[in-house]
C-alpha cells in the first residue's frame, strides 16, 4: 500500500487547503493517507543565530521523517500577499537545513486554492518553480478557483471543467508513486 503525505501550507485551523490537499490524497487508490496540519510542526522562526546557539528543532525531523516515509507527496498552498504563508516558509527554511534534498526526489503534486477568481495561482507558480527546479522536475500542478463555489466537502470539485482539469493531474501523479 502506498503512503501519500498531504498538507495545506497554511496554520488557519478551518484551512481550505488542507481539505483540498486531503481531497485529493483520498482520490489515490490503495493508499494510506498522512494529513499532516503545520499547527503541529510550530519552531521558532529560522535563523542562522537560533540554529548555532540550539540546534535544529525536534519538530523539523519529525516533518523530515514524515516526508521521508512517504511513497508521494501532496500540498495546496495557501496565498499570503502573493507568497507562501510564513508557517510553511518556516517549516520549509528549516527542514532544508537537515539536507540538501528538501522533498527527498519524492513525486509531488502541488496544488493551491483561495475563495477568489485567481485561486492563489501566484503563490503555486512560485512554488512550482522552486520546487521542481524551474521545470526541471516533471510535477503536476493544479489551481481551483473561487473554492467555495467550486468544491463541496461531499463531492469534491463540482466545477466539471476544473474537475477534469484535477482529474488529469492526480492521474499523472499517480502514475509516479
Amino acid at each position: 500500500m502506498r503512503k501519500i503525505v498531504a498538507f495545506g501550507a497554511s496554520s488557519s485551523k478551518k484551512s481550505i487547503n488542507k481539505k483540498l490537499a486531503d481531497y485529493a490524497a483520498s482520490q489515490i487508490k490503495d493508499s494510506k493517507v498522512n494529513l499532516l496540519d503545520l499547527n503541529d510542526f510550530e519552531m521558532p522562526i529560522y535563523s542562522i543565530d537560533f540554529e548555532k546557539e540550539n540546534g535544529i528543532p525536534k519538530q523539523a525531523y519529525q516533518f523530515k521523517k514524515e516526508l521521508s516515509s512517504a511513497n508521494g507527496i501532496i500540498i495546496s498552498f495557501a496565498e499570503h500577499n502573493g507568497a507562501y504563508t510564513a508557517a510553511f516558509k518556516n517549516i520549509f527554511d528549516w527542514i532544508s537545513r537537515i539536507e540538501k534534498i528538501v522533498w527527498y526526489n519524492k513525486p509531488m503534486f502541488l496544488m493551491a486554492t483561495s475563495d477568489g477568481s485567481r485561486g492563489a495561482i501566484t503563490v503555486l507558480k512560485m512554488a512550482h518553480d522552486r520546487i521542481s527546479k524551474g521545470g526541471q522536475l516533471d510535477i503536476p500542478s493544479f489551481s481551483l478557483p473561487d473554492f467555495l463555489q467550486n468544491f463541496d466537502s461531499k463531492l469534491g470539485i463540482i466545477n466539471i471543467d476544473l474537475k477534469n482539469e484535477f482529474n488529469s493531474c492526480i492521474k499523472s501523479f499517480e502514475k509516479k508513486i
